[in-house]
Parts: C-alpha cells; structure tokens; sequence
C-alpha cells in the first residue's frame, strides 16, 4: 500500500479487502475495472493483430510471426499489442467512471469514507482519500507456458517451425496430437520452480505492470494491477483459441496466479516457488490455488506440514495462497450425483461456493487441477 501512495498510518490500518485485494479501510474508492485476457493477446500477436476466431483485425500490425528471427522480436510484438490493448481498456474504463460520477452517485457509502463530506464530493467523483482502479490480469500461467513452448521449440531446440506450429494451432492440433502433446510435456513450465519457465512468467507480469500501473484514472487516482481471475479464466478461455501450450481450443485458462491445470509436476513447494517469482508487493492482490488429497493432510504432521508450506510462501513475499482438500474421486462423485453431495464447498477462486452449483465448465476447471500427493 506504500508503494500505491498510501500514508504508513493508513497503511497500518488497512487490510484485505473483497477476496484478496489489500486496501485502506474506509478511506479508498477501490475499484475493480475488469478483467485482462493475456493468452488471448498472445494470440492476436501471433496472428499480426488479428483475431483468428472472427477474422477482424482487433490489434495493430506487429508483423507476421514467421518472420520473427528471435523469441525477443516475438516479445516485443507482444508488448506492443498489450499496450494496444491495455489503453482500448482505459479508454472505456475512464467512460464508466465519468458515468459512475455523474450518473450513478453513491450518498451512502460516501457518508463512510473519509474526505468524502470534507471535500463535497462522491465517492465515485473523487470524494475518497484514495482513488484507486485496478485491471486485473489473467491466464498468467497459459500465457507463459505458452511462450515458453515457443521459445523451447521454435527458437532453441527447433523441434518445430513457427509456420507448422501456427498451422497446428489454426487447426486446433487436429492430425497434429504428437505436436500438441510435445509441447505440453516437454516444454519448461511454470510451477515447478524451472527458472526458465519462471523467468517467462517475470517477463509477462513486467509488460503488464508497465502497462498499467501509474495511469491515471477520471477520479484523481491511478490504475494499478491484480492478479485474479474470479471466474473469468472460463470464459475467456472459451473465446481463445488453440494454444502453443497445446491447450486445445475453447478450454479454460489457468486461473489465478496458479499453474496451468496439471501442469505443476513437483509438489506444492514447487508451485510456490514459481509464484513467489513474481514481484507481488507491486499489485494489489494476488490468488493462488492449490488442491491436496485429504490424506496428505490428516493428523499433526500434515497439519504442521501445511502450515510450514503458508509460512515458507509468506517469508518468500507472497501475497495469497489457498487450498481445496479434497480427491478427484469425490469432485466426480458429486458431480454425478449432485443430489448426495449437496454440502461440497470447493475454494473456487478467492471465494467459495457450493460445488454442485457451479456450472459444468467450472466444475470441470476444479477437477482439473494438479491434486498434490505429498509435500
């Protein structure tokens, strides 16, 4: 909260806030402005700014991705569409926030949030001490793994040309399994602490924070970063595409800060290693999710096993970290029968719900996850 601009005293006396987002008690206008699909700007660069679901040109024009001669060509493309795209969003942010102010006042929550009747103004307009307006990324897992299947394949060990590779990807990996499964299985990933990968993952939050932080929003505060998806990493999973991580088409993306689902192959000390890479102090939330079998967990040791595993993750600078305990036979157990299991809660991103509410696809995303053995 100091790095946002917060005073030490409001600092002190603030906290969590929402589902893992940190702010200044009843002193912040926090504002959540929505959602960012990484993976999917990844594969509006990989198509020269063009959306390859529709066939209309949403970016600019980064120049054809065979033509690139280094993975760092590919990241700069990269970069510019997430710029591109970061300020399309704070244009249509900053239009909101004007109708909020002008429109949509909040008399009531403005009586509770200092400097709002010192300065005559809503909380919506500017009346708070503190105006901030977060963008929250997403997919950051995917869009690593992603990247970091080109730079393995394409760039390094040359496995495969960018030209077959887009055609795989164009044809959602149809009569190119043996690609698709390649680039899944032996390529570095993100969460289980491969520099490699994880350096990708440091890469990906730079461009993103640099693109977002410090801008300035309509009501006298400025834009910064989250790193949570709530639900989102299901829908926007299904308007993207095949993925060089040899995700097929339409399947949701990583959630959170999390791996991709099943991904992450050494142990939750692994996973929080990956994710304590990321420079969390400069965002105002992040969410990590890890699932165990009941059995890794029962008795004092897999108590004292679990707690050393959230204090190690917190001496390393993480932000947020929680757990569903429970195996994979249960999860399809409810799912089949809904009516048996009605009392299942599943952690689902930073909140929790009743498993046999959430829809198929999500439901789906759950039982997906890497479901850790051991420490």
């Amino acid at each position: 909260m100091l790095r946002q601009g917060k005073s030490v005293e409001d600092a002190r006396c603030g906290g969590a806030s929402g589902c893992v987002e940190t702010g200044a008690f009843g002193k912040e206008a926090y504002i959540l402005v929505g959602y960012f699909n990484l993976p999917k700007v990844l594969e509006v660069t990989l198509n020269d700014g063009v959306d390859p679901r529709t066939g209309v040109r949403l970016g600019p024009a980064t120049g054809p991705v065979e033509g690139f001669a280094t993975f760092d060509d590919l990241m700069a493309a990269f970069e510019t569409q997430v710029r591109h795209f970061v300020e399309v969003k704070l244009r249509g942010s900053n239009a909101i926030e004007r109708l909020y102010a002008t429109r949509m006042p909040a008399p009531f929550l403005s009586l509770l949030i200092d400097d709002c009747l010192a300065l005559g103004n809503d909380y919506h307009a500017g009346g708070a001490r503190y105006n901030s307006s977060y963008l929250q990324g997403v997919g950051i897992g995917s869009v690593t793994d992603s990247l970091s299947a080109i730079r393995s394949h394409v760039y390094d060990r040359r496995t495969v040309s960018m030209a077959d590779l887009m055609r795989a990807l164009r044809s959602d990996f149809d009569g190119c399994e043996g690609l698709g499964d390649a680039l899944a299985t032996r390529t570095p990933r993100y969460g289980n602490d491969d520099d490699a990968a994880d350096a990708i993952m440091r890469r990906v939050f730079e461009v993103y924070y640099g693109a977002v932080n410090g801008r300035p929003n309509t009501r006298g505060g400025r834009y910064r970063i989250n790193m949570l998806p709530t639900t989102c990493h299901i829908y926007f999973g299904s308007v993207t595409g095949a993925s060089p991580d040899g995700r097929r088409a339409g399947r949701p993306l990583s959630e959170g800060i999390s791996p991709v689902q099943g991904a992450d192959r050494n142990g939750p000390t692994a996973v929080i290693r990956s994710a304590a890479k990321m420079d969390h102090v400069r965002t105002g939330g992040t969410l990590l999710n890890l699932k165990f079998s009941p059995s890794v967990l029962e008795g004092e040791q897999g108590l004292e096993s679990l707690s050393s595993l959230v204090r190690s993750y917190f001496r390393m600078d993480g932000h947020h970290i929680q757990f569903n305990v429970v195996d994979r036979a249960t999860l399809l157990a409810a799912r089949a029968n809904p009516k048996e299991h009605r009392d299942l809660i599943v952690r689902v991103a930073g909140y929790s719900d009743y498993f046999c509410d959430l829809s198929p696809a999500l439901q789906d995303e759950i039982i997906a996850r890497t479901e850790h053995s051991g420490f």
